[in-house]
């Protein structure tokens, strides 16, 4: 950890210090191999990260804020980051939508979301509430399912078997229906299809496809169960708690070193080349890194199985990101206080027009009205900024090929430093819509377009955030192309273990443990 000179020759080797490289690197320290992890940044991290930049007293999460699915992976939750310093703490409320004149919230506690229901629409709360029994039945399955390497057998098992308790087909037909009709047979208000819709946004599913109305459920009910937690401090302490526990295994981590190229050969991953000398791996080479940056740099185009080059034709990033980052002299002001204030918000009119939003996105225009993410992070966790003031985010997509402008700005999807800001103007319009004076409490601004956000983590290729389209086509054994759903790549001793790999974007760590258990399983069974 000290030593500046790379050693020559290490069991494994992990190419980036994102979540992924960080679980990896753990897992297969836990397993007794030697492992060096290589990090380009100066710090680890990857898109957990936090910085202090904005203004005086302020802490940014400089990418990712919540995170749900770190709280419910097997990954994470298997390395007892508390004992390495991690805190967590939840907000009041984990979730809300706020329209003029109401806001839908989730609660902390299930009946006070029903009862909020109950009072927008007299009849809704039951529904919540046995909507939430249900997830208690099927949602751990499904989790696991979705969070363990193909074939998912256990979580396969387990999720068949309460589908079959807890509503057999219906369930699944509610699952596979869009979030735009998710709820319609349940609520008479509109308060849970915002909510739905509006975590459905997370991704990038269109809200009239198959999947997003799963993904919403998903992302509803972790907040309604875990809270949608965030680390004491800032984003960057989980990352740096996996760090500290990497390194007391007796793991070497080396930042500011940036991986110039994975070394193959006879079709077999050796090691890598960092700081212009090479670093031997007896056992593996684990990229933790987007598919673009893996194949598009790191490993030689004469080394590429054709399984990849013909995946590397239909790879699909999913649309790239602008984010605003506020230092406020105070609280949102709020044009209709909510009863309980969220942590996380959606900012949309209606599920139509966040549909209609997102839609434009994937037609190439860059959207009138932007649908946003977005997260009070003082109000969840005290300690981003001095007492009164918020430390406010959100954030929303936009093509990677601009044909348009939906609004009227003329906005070409150059994102140089002008266009970013303005685009800056329209989403803290939106706010500002909802909040009147909210101008007035911004003490600093900073917008990060897809350029700004790929210049600080290379693997956010296009400003791209969950390393690939998170639509069915890409998804399970498709990802990142059409195979196993495996962490192989057709190099032997070379793994994927970033979210472009299988199950995809979130800070669960799942690509990286599946890739370490892979790279152990293949060692102790050759030829398997």
């Amino acid at each position: 950890m000290t030593s500046t000179e790379l050693p020559a020759t290490v069991d494994a080797v992990v190419v980036g210090g994102g979540p992924n490289g960080l679980v990896a690197a753990n897992l297969l320290a836990d397993a007794g191999w030697s492992v060096l992890l290589l990090e380009a940044a100066d710090d680890v991290g990857g898109a957990v990260r936090h910085d202090e930049e904005l203004h005086p007293g302020f802490r940014q999460d400089t990418f990712s804020a919540f995170y749900p699915f770190a709280a419910v992976s097997p990954a994470i939750r298997g390395l007892d980051l508390t004992s390495h310093g991690l805190r967590w703490t939840t907000p009041p409320a984990p979730l809300g939508h706020p329209l003029p004149g109401r806001w839908a919230l989730v609660h902390r506690d299930r009946h006070d979301t029903a009862a909020a229901m109950d009072a927008e629409h007299p009849g809704d709360g039951e529904p919540w509430l046995a909507l939430c029994r249900r997830w208690d039945a099927i949602g751990p399955g499904l989790l696991d399912l979705l969070l363990s390497p193909f074939p998912p057998v256990r979580g396969g098992a387990r999720t068949g078997l309460a589908l079959a308790r807890h509503g057999g087909l219906g369930t699944v037909r509610e699952l596979l229906t869009p979030a735009l009709g998710a709820g319609g047979g349940r609520f008479r208000g509109d308060a849970a299809r915002l909510l739905v819709s509006g975590s459905a946004g997370h991704a990038d599913i269109p809200l009239d496809a198959p999947g997003s109305g799963a993904f919403g459920l998903i992302m509803t009910m972790l907040a309604q169960a875990d809270g949608f937690p965030v680390p004491v401090g800032g984003a960057g302490e989980l990352t740096r708690a996996m760090a500290r526990r990497f390194v007391a295994l007796g793991g070497e981590l080396r930042t500011g070193t940036p991986v110039e190229q994975v070394v193959v050969r006879g079709g077999r991953a050796v090691g890598v080349r960092a700081g212009g000398r090479e670093v031997r791996a007896r056992h593996a080479v684990l990229g933790a890194v987007s598919v673009p940056v893996l194949w598009g740099s790191l490993v030689p185009e004469a080394d590429h199985p054709a399984r990849v080059r013909r995946g590397l034709r239909h790879f699909e990033l999913d649309p790239a990101t602008v984010k605003v980052d506020w230092a406020l002299s105070g609280p949102v002001p709020w044009a209709t206080p909510p009863a309980v204030a969220p942590g996380s918000f959606h900012v949309g009119d209606s599920p139509e027009q966040m549909h209609e939003a997102t839609s434009q996105v994937a037609t190439g225009l860059v959207p009138a009205a932007p649908y946003l993410l977005a997260g009070q992070m003082t109000t969840t966790d005290p300690t981003r900024s001095p007492a009164g003031t918020e430390s406010l985010w959100a954030y929303t997509h936009v093509p990677h090929r601009v044909r348009g402008d939906a609004g009227e700005q003329g906005l070409t999807g150059r994102w140089d430093a002008a266009e970013t800001e303005r685009f800056g103007d329209r989403i803290q319009a939106r706010i500002e819509a909802l909040a009147p004076g909210f101008g007035d409490r911004v003490l600093a601004r900073r917008v990060l377009g897809p350029r700004e956000l790929q210049a600080r983590n290379a693997s956010l290729v296009g400003g791209a955030v969950n390393g690939g389209t998170s639509q069915l086509h890409q998804m399970l054994v498709l990802r990142p192309w059409p195979g196993t759903g495996r962490p192989t790549t057709g190099v032997r001793g070379l793994y994927l273990a970033s979210s472009s790999a299988h199950p995809g974007g979130g800070v669960h760590g799942a690509p990286g443990a599946n890739a370490a258990r892979a790279a152990v399983l293949d060692r102790r069974l050759p030829g398997r």
